[in-house]
């Protein structure tokens, strides 16, 4: 079956864009790639993906498209011809792309009105190997959503974007597979938006420096630092100046995507967070409200 194997990256719209880009730049820790559209343009340092964020000035705050990949053009037209089957509206069909690192893929609206992009045979950008004490995102880890109807959300995942179901926590937090990470989206009930966009550090060290450089350069951190149960990864939670709420994980655990088996973590506050010692909790992350622009395509 084609599917969906990895995040790509995440575009944002917001009134301060030059706050926001000085924020990736200079306090999160990844490098900007060359443009001339007008937008800008973020990569990891750890990883090869073409960019991981994407930034456009906008009178609100919206998220723009959740990118996604597939292995070929092929897939890309399958998982095409299944979100037209399951009544999805469409952006634009499967075409070229013109942003940065091209390839192939198509957009479409989730049943919720969130805006996705499906794509392969994007150009890859540069990488290095990280070492211990780096302190900034090798790549995105996962994508936490909000949906006003959750378990038909995870269900959509599944049956036609081809993601595997990990875990529940409880009734009301499932975590969905496409490739051997435990998870790359998850899903929680409320209206619908993103929550929050996580990015893989190499090591525990790595998120408490991280931690220690964000401090320094005004962000302190919302909640944590902790780790979670499901997946077994550590988290550290904050905002960006226009009020995305993004975070550091580590050592988030692998595991086999055709044979792994879900489980339900029966909540509590050590499953939450398995070491207590951190500040702040869930109730002190933004509170979701529906994202403004759902429906609305981006112009770009």
């Amino acid at each position: 079956m084609s599917r969906v194997t990895d995040i790509r990256y995440v575009g944002y719209a917001m009134p301060d864009m030059e706050a926001e880009r000085a924020f990736y730049a200079d306090v999160w820790g990844l490098e900007p790639v060359a443009s001339d559209d007008g937008m800008a343009y973020f990569k990891a340092q750890g990883h090869a993906e073409n960019h991981v964020v994407r930034l456009r000035r906008d009178d609100v705050a919206r998220v723009d498209v959740i990118a996604l990949a597939a292995d070929a053009r092929a897939d890309v037209d399958a998982i095409h011809d299944r979100v037209v089957a399951a009544g999805c509206r469409i952006i634009f069909a499967p075409r070229d792309l013109t942003s940065p690192g091209g390839g192939y893929g198509f957009r479409f609206f989730s049943p919720d009105g969130l805006p996705f992009e499906v794509s392969s045979d994007v150009a890859e950008g540069s990488k290095r190997t990280m070492a211990r004490w780096d302190a900034v995102p090798q790549k995105i880890s996962h994508i936490v959503l909000h949906s006003p109807d959750h378990k038909a959300a995870v269900q959509f995942f599944i049956d036609v974007l081809g993601f595997k179901l990990s875990d529940w926590l409880g009734d009301f937090m499932a975590f969905l597979r496409c490739n051997q990470a435990h998870h790359r989206i998850a899903f929680l009930p409320g209206p619908p938006c993103l929550n929050h966009v996580a990015y893989d550090v190499l090591t525990v060290d790595d998120m408490m420096r991280g931690i220690s450089r964000l401090r320094k350069k005004g962000t302190d951190i919302l909640w944590g630092p902790g780790r979670h149960t499901a997946g077994n990864n550590t988290f550290s939670y904050f905002t960006t100046p226009n009020g995305f709420a993004v975070e550091y994980t580590s050592e988030l655990e692998d595991v086999d995507f055709h044979a792994h088996e879900a489980q339900v973590h029966v909540p509590g506050p050590q499953v939450m967070d398995q070491w207590g010692v951190g500040v702040g909790g869930p109730q002190t992350m933004p509170h979701p409200k529906p994202d403004p622009a759902l429906f609305q395509p981006a112009e770009v």
